[in-house]
């Protein structure tokens, strides 16, 4: 019996394993190829962001009140907000004892953060610009920051959770940190800040250190991720 057990949480880690390795690869594959067809300036997905974003800066511009309440959306789901969050997270995973999982998220935290400030100077993307902008955003655009800090504290966040509700729980969890991740990148668009593409850069980007975090973690300390999960 308890060489089945051993056997089973093997598979089991090395399954987990595998999952994270194939994120962290998928993503970057998925942003290499974005990038390259950002900096050769591909001229369909050159077209879609200048579609996009124009039609909405048009719509901002004339509605005035809605573009207040998307900016205000904008700035509690901004990268300081979701850093705050993923801070708090991380000294209380710390105070209770689920050091590996405090490491994680503070890893993810650091990580995510230092990445976006090297990949925007990587790319410097200009941002879009119009004579009447109807919000302003500092630095290069490429790939978005909002959109990554927000698809990895709402990632980490439901990770968190999920060994604590039932699958009722982890549906409604999931549902709502899509919904915030989907929100939050869209307004980024609609204040005419960000590209799509930048957008999306950033939700792939978001995978990428995820998945590097977490594989490194297990390797590091085989199972205390799901162990300190399930302690919480």
């Amino acid at each position: 019996m308890h060489l089945t057990n051993s056997s089973t949480s093997v598979t089991v880690r090395h399954s987990r394993l595998l999952r994270d390795t194939a994120l962290a690869l998928g993503c970057a594959a998925l942003f290499c190829l974005l990038a390259v067809l950002v900096t050769g300036h591909w001229r369909p997905l050159h077209e879609f962001d200048q579609d996009w974003v124009n039609e909405l800066h048009i719509y901002a511009r004339e509605h005035r009140i809605w573009t207040a309440a998307v900016q205000t959306l904008s700035d509690i789901g901004g990268p300081v907000t979701m850093r705050a969050l993923l801070g708090i997270a991380a000294a209380w995973l710390w105070l209770i004892g689920a050091r590996v999982l405090a490491c994680w998220v503070a890893a993810c935290t650091l990580i995510g953060w230092s990445a976006q400030s090297a990949l925007k100077l990587a790319f410097d993307r200009p941002r879009p610009a119009f004579t009447d902008p109807v919000s302003q955003a500092g630095g290069a655009a490429f790939p978005s920051g909002h959109a990554m800090a927000s698809a990895i504290t709402c990632a980490v966040l439901v990770g968190l959770l999920w060994y604590r509700v039932h699958r009722r729980g982890r549906t409604a969890a999931c549902a709502v940190a899509a919904a915030t991740i989907l929100t939050i990148g869209w307004t980024r668009v609609a204040l005419g800040v960000h590209w799509p593409s930048d957008v999306l850069a950033g939700w792939l980007a978001a995978g990428i250190v995820l998945g590097v975090v977490t594989t490194a973690i297990e390797l590091w300390r085989p199972g205390a991720l799901a162990r300190d999960v399930r302690r919480v």
